[in-house]
């Protein structure tokens, strides 16, 4: 019962390493080693924009990019380059990154705000206005949801 006892607190130190070993880890890279669709994106909305330093981020299952920029704003990329969130702080995002559904719900219903956040997954687009309220999507564009 005793050697039993002493191989389950050992293997599960030996797992906790392991997992522990291959945790999050960031690492600083250069603009041009973001995927291409990546480096696309940024040329098209934040051309001219200096960089302040972009990283890569990997956990044991994904990996993800996020671009800091001196300006306050930050994008971060899924692993194939593809936006996830764009934060541009109290500034407005660049034209083009929102869908026309969402922008011509905002200014429906916000004429006075403007958007300064958006992200995305799987199953939805969120927003967040110069207000602090937050507006949450669909995939088909559907309100779901407010929070503020």
């Amino acid at each position: 019962m005793r050697k039993i006892q002493i191989f389950m607190i050992t293997l599960v130190a030996a797992v906790a390493t392991a997992f522990s070993a291959s945790a999050d880890t960031d690492k600083p890279i250069a603009v041009e080693q973001l995927p291409a669709k990546s480096q696309k994106f940024l040329k098209i909305y934040f051309d001219g924009i200096e960089v302040s330093f972009a990283k890569m981020e990997t956990d044991m299952f994904d990996k993800s990019y996020e671009v800091f920029f001196t300006n306050g704003s930050k994008v971060e990329f899924g692993r194939k380059g593809d936006w996830k969130e764009v934060d541009c702080q109290r500034n407005e995002l660049p034209k083009g990154i929102v869908p026309k559904q969402i922008s011509d719900f905002v200014q429906q219903k916000h004429p006075q705000q403007k958007i300064v956040k958006i992200d995305r997954d799987k199953r939805d687009y969120e927003i967040e206005l110069n207000n602090g309220v937050e507006i949450k999507f669909d995939l088909q564009f559907r309100v779901i949801g407010y929070d503020n």
